[in-house]
């Protein structure tokens, strides 16, 4: 196992640094390193000699050769270690087991309320992780990183839930230590809609360094990607829109004076709320989509308004940063067009012209794993940091 986690000093600053080179996937040998660093050749090889010690890296077979013996190429080695991945919903959690390129390698889904509160939930969670390594006959020790999105609010510096509002029990419970009873190694907490974000991008965005993630459900945030990284604000709270009173709008149905925040106006929740004021029998966000899929007009129309609200705030939010793309989420996104229909219309129309010239608004495409496979980018993003890299080649 590579234990990548537990290094302290970086007495080899470079064996970071060339290694982020290699995580691309590309093979190269010592000489097109030497290239691309501009460190000398003697550097390079101590380096890398350091790196295939560590398991991070690999022979990958032989260049030609322009005389005397062929060059070996070495390539990053993604199964030198593997990670947990956790996304914890409303109802639902997926676990998954992933390698260190975030590819997931095996994964389950169970139903599971929040609502049970940490323990019951997490140790679910973790029992589910050691079944899953028994499928691919991996060991526990293989571990190097846990990685755990809830549906709330997170200080991510400490992995405590702050507040959360559908999350009996969490608050302020101290998950990585619950955890690392079970996996002592690094583990790492952020808001469900944040690791939703990065495994959306990394599924079907890579090229993409400007993005929003918007998922509506039983709740709304957002996960927000500037400049090729993942904003979390100063305390973890960047992208709590459901929280963001609604502007007034002549075109909405709602009376001048209402001050809700957007989660009780547009929400899946809400939408259902919406329908039994109506005499339409809806209790939860999974009624509201069987019934616009069933094409009930009433529930269509109450999910293209809940979009407009939607897109009220995030023409804001578009004013603001700026994207080149937002990518809706969530189980009401999956029932149709219509709340998109609803962000759209209200975003362009809402927006500066210059921010929306290029502006794409999405249903998201990277299906039920992307929250595990954004959960696993995480831990990588951490574990495989030049600086722990470099900690790993200075003992070796």
């Amino acid at each position: 196992m590579v234990d990548v986690a537990r290094g302290t000093a970086a007495a080899r600053p470079e064996a970071g640094q060339i290694f982020q080179i290699l995580r691309d996937g590309r093979a190269r040998t010592k000489a097109e390193l030497t290239t691309v660093t501009g460190l000398a050749r003697s550097t390079v090889s101590s380096r890398v000699d350091a790196l295939l010690a560590s398991g991070l890296v690999r022979p990958a077979g032989e260049a030609v050769s322009t005389g005397g013996r062929p060059p070996v190429r070495i390539a990053f080695n993604p199964l030198a270690g593997l990670t947990v991945a956790v996304d914890l919903g409303a109802t639902r959690a997926t676990v998954a087991i992933a390698d260190l390129a975030g590819r997931i390698l095996t994964s389950r889904t169970r139903s599971q309320d929040i609502a049970a509160g940490p323990e019951s939930v997490l140790d679910s969670a973790l029992a589910d992780a050691h079944v899953l390594l028994q499928e691919i006959d991996a060991v526990p020790g293989r571990i190097v990183g846990v990685g755990i999105g809830v549906p709330g609010p997170v200080e991510h510096s400490t992995g405590r839930p702050t507040n959360p509002p559908i999350m009996p029990g969490w608050d302020r419970f101290d998950v990585p230590a619950y955890v690392q009873r079970t996996f002592a190694v690094p583990v790492l907490v952020d808001n469900d809609v944040n690791i939703l974000a990065l495994g959306e991008q990394a599924v079907s965005w890579p090229g993409v360094d400007d993005l929003v993630f918007v998922k509506v459900s039983t709740g709304i945030g957002a996960g927000i990607i500037s400049g090729g990284r993942l904003q979390r604000g100063a305390q973890g709270s960047a992208g709590d829109m459901g929280h963001v009173q609604v502007p007034y709008s002549r075109d909405s149905p709602r009376p001048p004076g209402d001050e809700r925040d957007l989660e009780a106006i547009a929400s899946g929740t809400a939408i259902a709320a919406e329908l039994r004021a109506q005499g339409i029998e809806a209790r939860a966000s999974s009624d509201v989509v069987s019934l616009v899929r069933a094409g009930d007009a009433a529930a269509i129309a109450a999910t293209r308004q809940a979009g407009r609200e939607v897109g009220e705030v995030l023409a804001t939010v578009v004013n603001m940063l700026n994207p080149s793309l937002i990518v809706i989420g969530g189980s009401i996104a999956r029932a149709g067009e219509h709340l998109l229909a609803g962000i759209r219309e209200v975003v362009y129309r809402r927006s500066i012209p210059l921010a929306t010239q290029h502006l794409g608004i999405v249903q998201s495409q990277a299906g039920e794993t992307a929250g595990v496979r954004g959960a696993a980018i995480m831990v990588t993003q951490h574990v495989l940091d030049p600086a722990y890299v470099d900690a790993l080649a200075a003992r070796l």
